[in-house]
């Protein structure tokens, strides 16, 4: 027997919250399984690697931020490769296969990935896989994990096909040398179609005793599982998923280990699994972290906003250590708010908007709660909104000794047209209006420092449901609006019944967008204006959009595709721009 040389391959991430980069470690984790050895490295790292020099298949996986950008750890990397000198074979050499990560309620879904693929293609570089773009909206896994999959005999292809050229360019110098050979690699083809057998090993192959297989059978736990003829539910499937095997990850080693003084004691719900005594509840669990469940995960977990504490009401028989929940549950990330406030304005103070999250009880949650950052900053907030006995923060004295901790994270498009003579327009429901407010700040500063500039024209739609309760920033507004910073201030209330002397009614901003439609067009088409908008991803942006290549087609008399692609030439030029979530 000879011991297998393990093939490198270069894999690269780019991430912004984490996601990528867990994508990325997971795939090095399972690469030594299937014969190779993953050279991985953030795209940030590039005294670490060199693509103009890389002989061996590159994976890249990358995700998307801000409104269709990279992510921060790639702005350097994009802009080397986006360099117009480079000449186009520049990556001729380079096979790779790239992984995209983005949420489609976005406009411009998995961009990082997309500007980054295009890219390498227009530079020579060849796929060697299909590229994949996952979904955040629906799940990434149900992307993610066949990509992986396939991943493996992708790569055992590529690197058969270059054994193959290299054995081709032997025999040739061969030949030219008087000498005749014929090589074939055995070992490779073996390899490839073990590989392939690998794959669709059957559940009832495997032994359900051994701790460490990736694979249970759903025999071991069927004594004792009483399946009710029912709809399903977090904590119960019905037939076929209740019936079926089941491929469930494996239970990833600890790489950590907690100890308390007094011994208190995803991957996450597969390890949840070695923690329940029941078999109803542990047959249930593994449903829910099995491919066969990927559906029931979703509608039960994802889309429910499921946390552990509702887990854990769920099966009440699942006590995992505390050491195990520190090592699996994911820290928690940065919030990002637009600031409300212009520095010049209010130098050394900074201002932001934030609406209080709250998930209501389900059958998937016992209890209501609310999201974990706006929960905790209503609660600082409360003694001076609401001061009272009962306040979490009541007694710890006076407001000045809130802190938060905060980090600046600038965006380069998203700020008011350098040329204070360019109109503008600003599309701003909810707490969609913050970054305007900075931006008419900063601009009435600067007419009040420069009586003798020229200033374009301001234009804000700004919508919420309750004129009474929800009309964020209504004196500041009116103030703008006096002084001539706000040229038209334009809103509208959604819930409120319309007043005696309107005769139409606007219910949304972008029903304010069409009543305006031929100032919108000029703006936009004759005098070469900017366009704002944020707030909502999934419906307002949407809409609004849709609004905008009806306006510019009616205008410019064309059809709703060449509006489209005039659109499309505004955000090039960075005159239609987008600060939105989901």
């Amino acid at each position: 027997m000879c011991c297998e040389i393990k093939r490198r391959f270069l894999l690269l991430y780019a991430t912004q919250k984490g996601q990528a980069k867990a994508i990325a470690e997971q795939i090095c984790e399972q690469a030594d399984a299937h014969g190779f050895e993953a050279d991985i490295h953030c795209v940030s790292e590039s005294d670490k690697y060199n693509l103009a020099t890389e002989k061996d298949p590159v994976v890249i996986v990358i995700s998307t931020t801000g409104t269709g950008d990279p992510p921060d750890t790639a702005r350097k990397f994009v802009k080397e490769i986006k360099n117009k000198t480079l000449p186009a074979d520049h990556f001729a050499h380079l096979c790779y296969g790239l992984l995209g990560l983005g949420d489609s309620e976005y406009m411009f879904f998995c961009n990082g990935g997309k500007i980054v693929d295009k890219r390498l293609q227009e530079l020579g570089a060849q796929h060697f896989y299909e590229t994949g773009l996952a979904d955040d909206c629906v799940g990434l896994e149900i992307v993610v994990e066949p990509w992986i999959d396939g991943l493996w005999l992708a790569l055992r292809r590529a690197f058969t096909s270059r054994t193959i050229k290299e054995d081709m360019s032997n025999n040739l110098r061969a030949v030219s040398n008087g000498v005749c050979a014929v090589t074939v690699d055995t070992h490779i083809s073996g390899a490839c179609s073990l590989d392939s057998e690998i794959q669709h090993l059957k559940l009832e192959e495997l032994k359900p005793q051994e701790p460490s297989l990736q694979c249970q059978t759903a025999a071991n736990l069927h004594s004792g599982v009483s399946v009710q003829d029912t709809e399903p539910s977090l904590d119960r499937s019905v037939p076929p998923l209740s019936q079926s095997t089941l491929n469930i990850p494996a239970l990833p080693l600890e790489y950590i280990d907690v100890q308390f003084q007094d011994n208190i004691g995803q991957a996450f719900l597969r390890a949840l699994v070695e923690y329940t005594s029941d078999a109803r509840e542990k047959r249930r669990l593994q449903e829910l972290c099995s491919k066969q469940g990927a559906s029931d995960y979703n509608s039960f977990i994802r889309e429910s906003n499921v946390c552990l504490l509702d887990m854990l009401h769920a099966f009440p028989t699942c006590r995992p250590p505390l050491s195990l929940l520190i090592e699996h549950l994911p820290k928690l990330q940065a919030r990002s708010y637009s600031a409300a406030s212009s520095n010049s304005f209010q130098p050394g103070k900074l201002q932001f908007v934030f609406n209080i999250v709250e998930f209501p009880s389900s059958p998937c949650r016992s209890v209501s709660r609310k999201g974990v950052c706006t929960g905790w900053l209503s609660e600082l907030v409360a003694p001076i909104l609401q001061p009272h006995e009962n306040s979490l923060h009541a007694k710890e004295g006076k407001s000045s000794d809130i802190k938060v901790s905060i980090f600046a994270r600038s965006i380069n498009t998203f700020h008011l047209p350098s040329d204070p003579s360019v109109p503008f327009m600003m599309v701003g429901p909810g707490t969609g209006i913050s970054p305007f407010i900075g931006f008419l700040q900063h601009r009435q500063k600067l007419q009040e420092e420069h009586a003798d500039w020229k200033f374009g024209e301001t234009w804000l739609f700004f919508g919420c449901r309750h004129q009474d309760r929800d009309y964020l920033f209504r004196d500041e507004l009116k103030s703008f609006v006096e002084n001539g910073t706000l040229t038209h201030l334009k809103v509208c209330f959604s819930r409120d019944p319309p007043a005696a002397t309107e005769k139409k009614t606007t219910k949304y901003v972008q029903d304010n967008i069409r009543l305006y439609a031929k100032e919108v067009a000029r703006v936009l088409l004759k005098e070469r204006g900017c366009f704002y908008v944020c707030g909502d991803a999934k419906h307002m942006a949407k809409d609004v959009n849709d609004t905008l290549v009806d306006i510019l087609s009616i205008d410019a008399e064309v059809d709703k595709l060449e509006a489209m692609k005039i659109l499309a030439t505004l955000r090039q030029e960075k005159r239609y721009l987008q600060d939105t979530w989901a």
